[in-house]
């Protein structure tokens, strides 16, 4: 008997135990306890997916993602959920599951699970083998490792979580190994989509199990948490196997060399490029730490199988013919520090641009990297590549989530009691909701919820009932939390305007000064011009001389300083520089 069938098999005890129900059935009398709904990210915006479930004594954590920062975040490496609610409740914490190993759902692992980690006892975790494997890989980069107790699952699994049995259902997306939810509490069935979509050419393993959803429809689904982000797109979404023949035949038909960047995680996409390419006498290198630690644990685990010899190093694939060569890197999101951003701006340490190369970007902008991917394809034009996207060859990416049409269906198949889309901005969500109104819901059986809220879910009703706090953690460098809003604000300020430094040496008796000022800035407009710094030492000194003579007052050359220099510069450039000044008494 497969995994799936003794996981239908098992399901039956649960589910016959929650309210049959139909979309705009009337709720009937409960009752049974309530589970809390708790969206700790990945509401109102895309990324940092993270929602805690309450049932009883019992609660859970359904992924922990992050968001990359956006452009007035300067000096950001990412964004992590706030999960403050769970560490004040760690008696009650039993544990984390997670549906699959994109970035917006397992990034902030190794941030969070120190946080949730009591003493000496481990969080216990569950996952695809495939997600265990990177997350893995991910923790012991971060040497958090210690903190986590991985266990994998396969598909009809089910784990006990205090009262919480979670079942783990197959679905199709940019990744193996991706699960949505059914978890079954005392107040009923709760499914969380994950991302998803109903994509019938991917092989059997990976497709959506709409039976068992529609089985669980069937015994009757209390809430849905579900997707949205691609409400917008009408009909569904196109199949993988057009990406896979597209790139197919742009490596057939390229003369150089062609370089393919997409998500370090999108494994299908990956080893279908490198087999497409030995297919036509190519090798292939991977250039990007994350994408090769990512093929890695797919080989090593058995979810992708590639022609012997068809991958080489990048310093192999160099000494080779460009006819011969393909290469997969990083940087589909235009990140500053990745593979492709480096090659199209010249300053990659073993890769550069040749005449004839033909660069695919078989990915699609996350909002907020619009202007980023922008500039890195701009680079690459620049340069002489011939350069192919999704604005000038539509096939080349497809997404990973369900289109509006996939989305009905799946709500028709679990028609749960009540339904609040996840995991999209306000106005995926919005659109989500009215097509639930379309399909017969009621307003009181649908909810847009927001980061913190509360939300209470019983066979009779469902209800905002309080709200905890569930902000964004900045994580700067190795630093968790410490980036205030006044921080980034005085960033911004550096950024737009520069910085001037003024240098004084003041005898310590008479305030005077011994020397003339030492005046350096950075950032601030015309200060190269000839005179600049000179003038802007002048007005300084002549400040400086209006000061009353004797003991010095510190604070007030400080002033001094800062009020002469921004007067000076402001007539100059218009620009309000960060100020300081030093002192040093002799």
């Amino acid at each position: 008997m497969s995994n799936q069938q003794r996981g239908n098999d098992r399901a039956q005890s649960f589910t016959q135990r929650a309210p049959r129900t139909n979309g705009g059935a009337k709720a009937r009398p409960a009752s049974k306890p309530g589970v809390r709904i708790i969206p700790l990210g990945g509401v109102g915006e895309v990324g940092k997916n993270a929602t805690a479930i309450e049932s009883g004594q019992d609660i859970i954590l359904v992924d922990a993602g992050v968001k990359f920062p956006e452009e007035e975040q300067r000096g950001i490496d990412l964004v992590i959920p706030d999960v403050s609610y769970l560490r004040e409740r760690l008696d009650r914490f039993r544990g984390i599951v997670i549906t699959h190993g994109h970035e917006d759902h397992i990034g902030a692992l190794p941030f969070v699970l120190p946080q949730l980690a009591r003493d000496d006892q481990r969080v216990p975790l569950y996952a695809s083998r495939l997600t265990i494997g990177m997350i893995e890989a991910k923790l012991r980069e971060r040497r958090a490792l210690q903190y986590a107790d991985l266990h994998a699952v396969e598909p009809g699994d089910r784990v006990q979580l205090g009262n919480i049995t979670c079942e783990f259902i197959p679905v199709a997306h940019s990744i193996p190994g991706s699960f949505m939810l059914a978890l079954h509490t005392t107040a009923g069935i709760v499914v969380v989509t994950g991302d998803f979509k109903l994509d019938p050419s991917q092989d059997s393993a990976f497709q959506t199990d709409q039976q068992r959803l529609k089985e669980l429809g069937d015994a009757g689904v209390l809430a849905l948490l579900t997707d949205c982000v691609r409400i917008e797109r009408a009909g569904r979404t196109p199949p993988e196997t057009l990406v896979f023949e597209a790139n197919e035949r742009l490596i057939h038909d390229a003369k150089g060399r062609v370089i393919i960047t997409t998500f370090a995680s999108n494994i299908p996409r990956l080893e279908q490029a490198i087999i497409s390419a030995n297919k036509f006498g190519r090798k292939t290198a991977i250039a990007g730490r994350s994408m090769d630690q990512n093929m890695s644990v797919a080989a090593e685990l058995g979810y992708i199988h590639l022609p012997e010899g068809s991958v080489v190093t990048v310093d192999e694939a160099n000494r080779m013919p460009d006819d011969k060569v393909l290469l997969l890197t990083t940087g589909s999101q235009g990140e500053p520090t990745s593979a492709l951003s480096r090659i199209a701006s010249g300053v990659h340490p073993t890769i550069s641009l040749h005449q004839g190369d033909t660069v695919v970007l078989s990915a699609e902008p996350v909002p907020g990297n619009t202007e980023t991917v922008a500039r890195t394809i701009d680079n690459l034009f620049r340069r002489g590549a011939q350069v192919i996207y999704g604005a000038l060859h539509p096939h080349v990416h497809v997404s990973g989530h369900a289109s509006r049409e996939e989305l009905r269906d799946t709500l028709r198949l679990l028609r749960p009691r009540y339904v609040l889309p996840v995991h999209g901005e306000y106005r995926h969500q919005w659109l989500y909701v009215q097509m639930a109104r379309d399909e017969g819901y009621a307003p009181e059986q649908t909810i847009i919820v927001e980061l913190g809220d509360v939300i209470e879910l019983t066979p009779e009703h469902m209800r905002k009932v309080s709200h905890v706090p569930a902000g964004a953690v900045l994580v700067d460098g190795l630093t968790v939390g410490n980036v205030s809003r006044d921080v980034l604000r005085d960033r911004q300020h550096l950024a737009a305007d520069g910085v001037v430094v003024a240098t004084l040496v003041v005898d310590r008796d008479s305030g005077e000064l011994l020397a003339d000022p030492e005046v350096i800035a950075r950032g601030v407009l015309s200060t190269e011009s000839e005179g600049f710094m000179t003038q802007a030492c002048e007005q300084l000194k002549k400040a400086l001389r209006r000061q009353a003579r004797g003991k010095p007052e510190y604070g007030e050359m400080v002033e001094r300083t800062k009020e002469a220099l921004g007067t000076y510069i402001w007539q100059k450039t218009h620009l309000r520089p960060l100020i300081i000044a030093t002192i040093t008494e002799m």
